[in-house]
Formats: C-alpha cells, sequence, structure tokens
C-alpha cells in the first residue's frame, strides 16, 4: 500500500474528537480546552473546517511560538553538552521572554553530576521539567513554597531561606527566575514567604551545593 494512503486512512479512522486531542497534544503538548474541543469537534462535523486547516492555525499562534523557542533551547542544550561547549549571549524572540535563555544557559552547563537540585520546580516550564528528568541524574530533587506532581522528581516544600538539607548534599543546583521572589508578594503562587532574605537564600544554595547555577528576569538587553 502506498505509504500515503496509509496515513490517511490511519487518521481518516480517527473520530473528530480523538483526532483533535492527538493534535493538541502533539503540537500544543496540552489538552483542549472542552469548549475549544467542542468547537473544533463541531466545525469539523459541518465540514467548516478541515483537519489540515486546524493543524495549521494551532502551528501558527503565539502559543505555538512560545513552545518552539522552549523546545529549541532544550534541544540546542543538548548539543551543547555533547560538544562540552557553554554557550553564552543566548537570545529569544522579540514576542518571548527571558526563559529560553535561561532554560538553555543552566541545562547546557551540566556535566552528568549525580545529586542535581532545581529550586523552584513548582510552576516551571513542562518542557524544560521534562529535560530535568532526561539528563539522567542519579538523584533529582525539587525544592519549592508550593508542590507539584513531577514523577521521577522528589519533592521538598521547604523556604529558601532555612533548607532542610545538608551541607554539599548536590553536586549543581539549578535556580531559574526564582531568587527573585524570595521575600516577595507570591499569592499569585498561593504561597506567602514573609520579607526580605535573598541574601540569606543565596548562602543557603551556596551551603547546600557544590555548583550553583543562578539566573534571574534579564529583560531587554
Amino acid at each position: 500500500m502506498d505509504p500515503r494512503l496509509s496515513a490517511e486512512l490511519e487518521f481518516a479512522a480517527l473520530s473528530h474528537s480523538d483526532f483533535v486531542r492527538r493534535l493538541y497534544r502533539l503540537g500544543l503538548r496540552r489538552d483542549p480546552e472542552p469548549e475549544a474541543l467542542s468547537n473544533a469537534v463541531a466545525r469539523l462535523e459541518t465540514g467548516t473546517l478541515s483537519r489540515a486547516s486546524l493543524m495549521r492555525d494551532l502551528v501558527a499562534g503565539e502559543e505555538f511560538d512560545r513552545l518552539r523557542e522552549l523546545d529549541d533551547a532544550v534541544a540546542f542544550a543538548a548539543w551543547a553538552r555533547r560538544a562540552g561547549e557553554r554557550p553564552r549571549e543566548l537570545r529569544s524572540g522579540p514576542s518571548s521572554d527571558e526563559r529560553p535563555i535561561e532554560i538553555c544557559w543552566c541545562l547546557s552547563r551540566y556535566r552528568g553530576e549525580p545529586r542535581l537540585l532545581d529550586v523552584g520546580y513548582a510552576f516551571a516550564e513542562p518542557i524544560y521539567l521534562a529535560a530535568l528528568l532526561r539528563l539522567g541524574a542519579s538523584s533529582l530533587v525539587g525544592v519549592d513554597l508550593a508542590e507539584a506532581d513531577v514523577p521521577g522528581l522528589t519533592r521538598v516544600q521547604a523556604d529558601l531561606r532555612a533548607l532542610p538539607l545538608e551541607d554539599s548534599s548536590f553536586d549543581v543546583i539549578f535556580c531559574i527566575s526564582t531568587i527573585e521572589h524570595v521575600g516577595a508578594d507570591n499569592t499569585r503562587y498561593g504561597v506567602q514567604s514573609g520579607s526580605g532574605g535573598i541574601d540569606v537564600a543565596l548562602d543557603e544554595l551556596r551551603r547546600v551545593g557544590r555548583r550553583v547555577l543562578v539566573t534571574v528576569p534579564c529583560g531587554e538587553p
């Protein structure tokens, strides 16, 4: 059978609902909102929208553009690790923020250390968390005031200014756009952390980690 026909029949066998769900998970790496799913299925059923047009609309949006930037950052960091590079002067698109730069900068500097601590994992980008898991650290721990379920990561709920961790218990620490939240108003994240103490938090990170990689929002050049 012609491989093109095989592919066409494979996808034709999917219901509109299953197709939309698979497309969202593949293109945007998430499930569609109930309203978006219902609307897409209704239009596919009436013929006012084709499956190819739905695909085009998903990958032409801002959400996909940001996903691509983050994916590019993770991929480039993987290349840098294999090549022994530590890239500098990284860039992200004008419609993005500093996160692709920070993620690439930290991930590219990982050198196979067995004990890895990530600070502020609870609200981290899923692409970044998946990349952390793929690093292969024998001990991967996340610390945050909030909690999130990340399979393969040991969770510690704690304030950065008083970490319940032993001295030099980690070979490397990643702290991406988190240190600036210490002592700030964090009610939008569902947590409170008092006021002040970034210097204390930095001292704690140096106490528990042999090597500490910290990034903060950089904004425009």
